[in-house]
């Protein structure tokens, strides 16, 4: 069965999972961040099928997440490296990965640590505003959805809808008055 595609919505969280949602595609990004750069080390690492790793391989050099560069003339032979767009999903891969620390290992030990080189403290990943540098709590009553110009009326209808006290909220009553 064909999964339904995301590539015409007008989201940005939509149009990324088309992308990079599945899970294969994250693990060889994940892969990628390691160190593994050849076919048959992904392969061999995540012991995926071949013609599935050649498919999310080729969607991720077509979206500009990896690059595929020449290592070896005769046999032609190339390694897949990660694009400063695939560099970016750091931060999606470290959320995931300290959700899953906390949500599936719990009290348990974990398999993997991300530490800074310099100091070796494990790194985490937290929402910060970019204007007053606090850092937003786990609660959805410190954020707020904040519908952007192109979005369909009928999103923004729903949001405003549920956000009566948000930021966008105020800002229309204060545009339409």
């Amino acid at each position: 069965m064909r999964r339904t595609s995301f590539e015409n919505l007008n989201s940005s969280m939509a149009r990324s999972l088309e992308i990079v949602g599945d899970w294969w595609t994250l693990l060889i990004v994940r892969d990628a961040f390691m160190g593994i750069r050849r076919f048959d080390d992904f392969q061999e690492h995540l012991g995926i099928a071949r013609n599935i790793l050649a498919s999310r391989i080729r969607r991720l050099i077509d979206f500009g997440v990896l690059e595929r560069q020449l290592y070896q003339v005769r046999p032609k032979r190339y390694e897949y490296l990660l694009t400063p767009s695939g560099n970016d999903l750091k931060i999606v891969l470290f959320a995931i990965k300290q959700w899953g620390d906390t949500h599936v290992y719990g009290d348990r030990d974990h398999p993997l640590r991300i530490a800074h080189k310099a100091c070796g403290s494990e790194i985490s990943i937290d929402i910060v505003c970019p204007n007053c540098n606090e850092v937003i709590s786990g609660s959805s009553d410190s954020l707020d959805w904040v519908p952007g110009q192109d979005m369909d009326i009928n999103d923004m209808r729903a949001y405003s809808a549920v956000r009566e006290n948000s930021f966008f909220a105020v800002e229309s009553s204060i545009n339409e008055g």
